[in-house]
């Protein structure tokens, strides 16, 4: 998947649990870590921006692009 998810990442930078975060994003823990594992197909835009609010980050630092190799073969 091209798009990384980069919040265990940041969490640790901030040196925040994966509790800690649920709490002040108000999203469950399962949902959570659906995230940060990488296995969401979506996010909301109020949730990338809690999140970033929380962890005092940008969209950028939580989420990363990276082109998928077959994308670029022509395959």
């Amino acid at each position: 998947m091209p798009i990384i998810v980069n919040v265990d990442v940041m969490m640790a930078k901030r040196k925040m649990s994966l509790t800690e975060l649920a709490s002040k994003v108000d999203i469950t823990l399962a949902n959570l870590s659906i995230l940060k594992t990488g296995k969401a197909k979506a996010i909301r835009f109020s949730t990338l921006e809690a999140i970033c609010n929380a962890l005092d980050c940008q969209p950028g630092d939580v989420l990363e692009y990276v082109p998928d190799e077959t994308m670029n073969d022509g395959r």
